[in-house]
């Protein structure tokens, strides 16, 4: 293996590989085989009837863009590798896992009745796995392009929930909100009960 992939995906192999099959899968659904999409859409209207509950795994596996790829890409790189390193693999799994499920499930009942809604994407686990890694490391920073400053997690997380909640309510743009939400809350859910300490942790570590 090359020396720096090596160094990069040490004590992170499940994040590794989820990156990887997601960029893979992605881009063989955008450039390759776009029914590969078509087939792994979550589409919440009818679900239950025609027994497409693979979809609210696989739907995690695909996205609708080269830039949507890149983005969720690479917020999981900066946020995911470290987080694993810290928590373990058996928990990181189970935390990616518990995000996807959740976020998915959460689209599937504010949407099912709605004809034509679909979804796709990794962004409700990738978030709650982003969300987890404030609570774990409550003093870091997230730089956002093109924002030129840092910015502290917790006004970070806030700020985003308070979007996500309005643009979900009034549907802004294309995007599923409800699913950042979701994935957001379990993160931190997640994370209240495999470390109980951490909420106040990171609580106190924000009132300094």
């Amino acid at each position: 293996m090359n020396p720096f992939l090596q160094q990069l995906t040490a004590g992170a192999p499940a994040a590794a590989l989820l990156l990887a099959t997601i960029a893979v899968v992605s881009l063989l659904g955008l450039y390759k085989m776009p029914r590969l999409v078509e087939r792994h859409l979550l589409r919440p209207h009818g679900l239950a009837r025609r027994g497409d509950w693979h979809t609210l795994v696989t739907s995690g596996f695909i996205h609708a863009d080269l830039p949507h790829l890149v983005f969720n890409g690479f917020t999981f790189w900066a946020f995911g590798f470290g987080l694993e390193r810290h928590l373990g693999t058996p928990l990181f799994v189970a935390l990616y896992a518990f995000g996807l499920l959740a976020s998915s499930l959460a689209t599937w009942l504010i949407h099912r009745h709605q004809p034509g809604y679909a979804s796709l994407g990794a962004s409700g686990a990738i978030l709650a796995v982003l969300f987890a890694s404030i609570v774990v490391f409550p003093d870091a920073s997230l730089f956002i392009l093109p924002i030129p400053v840092p910015i502290p997690a917790p006004l970070f997380a806030l700020g985003y929930l308070g979007f996500s909640l309005y643009a979900g309510r009034n549907r802004i743009g294309r995007v599923n909100h409800d699913a950042h939400v979701a994935g957001a809350v379990a993160g931190v859910l997640f994370m209240a009960v495999v470390s109980p300490g951490a909420i106040g942790h990171a609580v106190q570590s924000w009132l300094r």
